[in-house]
């Protein structure tokens, strides 16, 4: 991997040198714009809009636009100018509770690496990160861009999660939040019974992309030359459930049956030797009650004799 950034975390009066490198990957396939008849690349030309001229990459700057129509130009020298104190510094701010940020402010991992002379104080504030619970709350400047995040530790990696800033996060302004929705307690206790039959531990391993695996099915299909099988395609569902105990309670069913349990609760333990108990009490007593209507070999072999000596008298 290689650095895209380079500085220091001013931890207090400690200064601790790293290099900030990207701790994620997109895994897409990637395609070109071709021409369909012979696979051609399209190439695009970057051409002044007034005289179609094409315009090399060294002459091109940023341009506001202002309201009046008017452009304002940019050049590379007034970016450097620009007064980022957090140019080269990641300035912690203050400590807080991981729960205490909402997810949604989240953008873009990145490691930081100490460099060398810098392992032990970089130790030191993952130790603290770490025994306090806490994150680190930074500004840090990025290509030119200030951004708020947040330092915390995994895998023995201090990582720095870019923010966005709270006016970039868009209202939830929906109608439904308006509409007063009468809940049953049943249906609230069937929903809590569904996700208790979902629930399990986090493992990322378990999950892949079938699409980007499709993809490059029919990517290696077409190389080999062989026939492309479509897969069938998933029926949809209904939109709107009519009976929504019956969807929970079938939900519930599925849930434990897909993790290999059965629909219905499982018996008590206390119970089911009780009842093992009396099951087992149950057939013994018959048992006890054939045995003494049943004759013994000794009162057969009297009743034998007795036939005998009559018989003998008969005669």
């Amino acid at each position: 991997m290689r650095s895209i950034w380079k500085g220091t975390v001013s931890f207090g009066l400690v200064s601790i040198g790293v290099k900030l490198f990207s701790a994620t990957e997109e895994r897409d396939v990637s395609f070109h714009q071709v021409r369909r008849s012979d696979g051609a690349r399209i190439r695009y030309k970057r051409v002044a809009e007034t005289d179609g001229e094409e315009v090399p990459y060294s002459e091109i700057a940023k341009g506001y636009q202002l309201p009046s129509g008017d452009t304002v130009v940019l050049t590379d020298d007034d970016f450097k100018d620009l007064p980022l104190p957090t140019a080269r510094v990641v300035d912690v701010l203050e400590f807080v509770p991981a729960d205490q940020i909402d997810p949604i402010y989240y953008n873009k991992s990145y490691y930081l690496e100490p460099e060398k002379g810098a392992v032990k104080p970089y130790v030191l504030l993952r130790a603290a990160l770490e025994e306090s619970d806490m994150v680190g709350l930074v500004k840090v400047a990025i290509r030119n861009r200030e951004q708020l995040a947040t330092l915390r530790v995994r895998d023995g990696v201090i990582v720095l999660g870019t923010m966005i800033w709270p006016d970039e996060v868009r209202e939830a302004d929906f109608g439904f939040l308006d509409e007063d929705v009468d809940l049953r307690p049943q249906e609230q206790q069937m929903a809590r019974s569904l996700v208790e039959s979902m629930s399990g531990e986090f493992d990322p391993e378990q999950f892949t992309d079938n699409y980007r695996e499709a993809l490059q099915s029919i990517i290696d299909a077409k190389v080999e030359g062989r026939e492309i099988v479509e897969a069938e395609e998933a029926q949809p569902t209904a939109g709107n459930v009519v009976d929504l105990m019956s969807a929970l309670r079938a939900s519930v069913e599925a849930a434990k049956q897909g993790r290999g349990g059965t629909a219905e609760a499982p018996a008590k333990k206390p119970a089911a030797k009780k009842s093992t108990a009396k099951k087992a009490t149950a057939k013994k007593t018959p048992a006890k009650k054939a045995a003494k209507k049943a004759p013994t070999k000794k009162a057969a072999a009297k009743k034998a004799a007795a036939k005998k000596t009559a018989a003998r008298k008969t005669a």
